[in-house]
């Protein structure tokens, strides 16, 4: 509103200025004649009345709008020059800093190219050496594999070839052992069956009807401590009597204690189901 008003008062001649000074002289005027007119002239002798002076530009008031207008149009170019000289110097100084920041951002992204160049080279060359130390440990570990290898073959060799003649001698030596038993064994067999043979022909009782070249064969069946089981004739000599006199005398000889000194496995493969050939040879014709 009071651009408004300060527009009224320029368009309509009259700045402020005047029409304040005009006002005020007008008051002034007016009390001066007031004082005049209710004295007397004596009095107004004797008073100095006070000297206003008033000094009235004339002006034509279009030519002070328009000087005005071209005052603030001139302090207006000057702003907006002043304000574009300093955007401008601004301007420059944010191109300036942005150049430098760019010129900065540059180095430090050369410098970190170069940093991530200088670690990438020192990583490479790092993992070369670690895969040359790599080859060489499998190159090592091979060959002390292969190494191992050969002895744990020539190992096997040895072995194969000490229980080789380990079990060539084992073989030698169950060979000889069981000559021996062998030999044992039948010495032992003989001796038995002749123990067996002259005891039952010791107690034999010669019926009547014997004569010389019979034979009867004896399934004796006894324990390891030479006592009889069982006596049954396997093989008849034709002749009953000479049949059951052969088998109570191996039931007269019964026990065979001599037996109990023999091994249990001789016994048992030899002794304890034993064929006996019973045929005296003193018989009559």
């Amino acid at each position: 509103m009071k651009e408004s008003f300060n527009n009224i008062v320029i368009y309509n001649g009259y700045p402020l200025s005047v029409v304040i000074a005009v006002t005020f002289h007008s008051v002034i005027l007016a009390l001066l004649l007031y004082l005049q007119s209710s004295k007397s002239p004596e009095a107004l002798e004797l008073i100095q009345p006070t000297v206003v002076k008033a000094l009235l530009v004339n002006e034509n008031p279009q030519l002070a709008n328009e000087r005005k207008r071209l005052e603030r149009q001139q302090q207006q170019r000057t702003r907006e020059r002043e304000a574009a000289q300093q955007a401008a110097a601004d301007a420059s100084a944010e191109k300036q800093r942005q150049e430098q920041a760019a010129a900065d951002a540059k180095a430090k992204e050369q410098a970190e190219e170069q940093r991530k160049a200088r670690e990438l080279a020192s990583l490479r060359q790092r993992k070369e050496q670690e895969q040359l130390n790599a080859e060489q440990l499998i190159r090592e570990r091979q060959e002390q594999e292969e190494r191992e290898r050969r002895q744990r073959q020539q190992e096997i060799r040895d072995q194969k070839l000490d229980r080789e003649l380990d079990r060539q001698r084992q073989e030698e030596a169950a060979d000889a052992a069981a000559a021996e038993i062998a030999s044992s064994e039948f010495e032992m067999l003989q001796s038995g069956m002749a123990i067996i043979q002259q005891a039952v022909q010791s107690v034999w009782s010669r019926p009547p009807s014997a004569r010389n070249g019979m034979r009867a064969i004896l399934q004796i069946r006894m324990l390891p401590t030479g006592e009889i089981t069982d006596v049954s004739v396997t093989e008849s000599s034709g002749d009953p009597a000479f049949d059951r006199s052969a088998e109570n005398a191996v039931y007269s000889a019964a026990p065979f204690r001599e037996l109990q000194a023999l091994p249990i496995n001789v016994f048992n493969e030899n002794f304890r189901s034993l064929s006996l050939i019973f045929q005296p040879e003193d018989l009559l014709n």
